[in-house]
């Protein structure tokens, strides 16, 4: 659980971002932007460390399985950010919407690609993951087909 609100501030590298080259004011309705956006961000990352999980249930190990897992979830979550991004954007008129739409298009862009390679890095050093050398001496890459010699 501390792992998923380690990521909540991610997202405000980007609001800051966005409401500076926007110009837009960070007043309440942007702050509600704010508390939106973490909730996303925090989802995102259930969803990551259960799929890191899930795959360890399949018999991976945890190396292989945090890297399965971080290739696994990139599209879905690229996709449904992107969606929110879009959608934001007829909001972004609004006087009164409009920093709350910029806040969250910003977080949500600069977020994702950050929780997609800070989570499984946080995941990996809070439980102490190590890469395993594979058998032969050799470091093979999960999902990478093997070549009989």
């Amino acid at each position: 659980m501390a792992m998923v609100f380690m990521t909540a501030p991610l997202g405000l590298i980007g609001v800051v971002l966005a409401l500076l080259v926007t110009r837009a004011p960070l007043g309440f309705v942007a702050i509600l932007g704010i508390i939106a956006l973490s909730g996303m961000i925090m989802r995102n990352s259930v969803i990551l460390i259960d799929q890191i999980r899930a795959e360890m249930e399949e018999g991976l190990d945890p190396w292989n399985a945090v890297v399965e897992a971080a290739v696994h979830r990139t599209r879905p979550v690229v996709l449904t950010a992107t969606a929110t991004v879009l959608a934001m954007i007829p909001l972004t008129r609004s006087v009164f919407w409009g920093p709350m739409a910029i806040a969250i298009m910003g977080g949500l862009t600069v977020a994702t690609f950050l929780t997609i390679f800070f989570l499984p890095a946080l995941y990996a050093a809070w439980f102490r993951v190590a890469r395993q050398p594979a058998a032969g001496g050799e470091q093979r890459v999960a999902g990478e087909p093997v070549l009989a010699s």
